[in-house]
């Protein structure tokens, strides 16, 4: 029987701390990126938020429009005990896939490698439903066959390529230069643009 990647699913990897994607901390290439975006009001999500360190990175640097979105409720309770000042309403939980509304910016961070790799191409598609015209998908993706069964589930950048093609301009597809050292020659920094 095929496992199913649900709520309960991850949950269950919260409440075991079975989260051996998550840093601790912004990593590196999401921290410059933000370092460098100067209008506060943007609208960012972040979907499969995890514990969302980005989020709190964002939040604390003055960014007022960051949503979360994860189906596990776990993650996002925790995030609300360490950021006691997040509107409520700016925590989703709730599936990726079914969301609704228009951002400036989606950020990934170990998202895509987390879902069935049948979805990426719908993934590609929501991100670009969910973006105002104009609006950026920024992140990573692990360039890199796993061994172990996933997920993470891995890939290749011609594999990536061809589910954004149809909805945006790559500003910048290329190895990660400045990725934490576990990941280092293994990701992707993407930015792209949607048409």
């Amino acid at each position: 029987m095929k496992q199913q990647f649900n709520a309960a699913y991850w949950e269950h990897r919260y409440q075991l701390n079975q989260t051996g994607w998550d840093a601790g901390d912004v990593t590196t290439p999401l921290k410059e990126y933000f370092d460098q975006v100067t209008n506060m009001d943007i609208r960012i999500l972040i979907p499969g938020s995890g514990n969302g360190y980005e989020a709190e990175y964002l939040f604390r640097q003055g960014f007022r429009h960051v949503f979360l979105v994860d189906v596990a409720e776990a993650p996002l309770q925790n995030f609300a005990k360490r950021v006691p000042g997040i509107p409520k309403e700016q925590l989703l939980q709730q599936d990726f896939f079914s969301l609704k509304g228009k951002y400036d910016l989606i950020v990934e961070q170990t998202f895509f490698c987390a879902i069935d790799p049948a979805q990426r191409a719908e993934y590609a598609y929501q991100c670009a439903a969910l973006l105002h015209k104009g609006g950026k998908l920024m992140g990573l993706l692990f360039d890199t066959e796993f061994t172990q069964e996933g997920p993470p589930f891995g890939g290749n950048r011609e594999e990536y390529a061809s589910y954004f093609k149809p909805y945006f301009h790559f500003l910048y597809f290329k190895t990660a230069y400045n990725s934490i050292q576990p990941r280092q020659e293994r990701e992707l920094f993407m930015l792209l643009q949607k048409i």
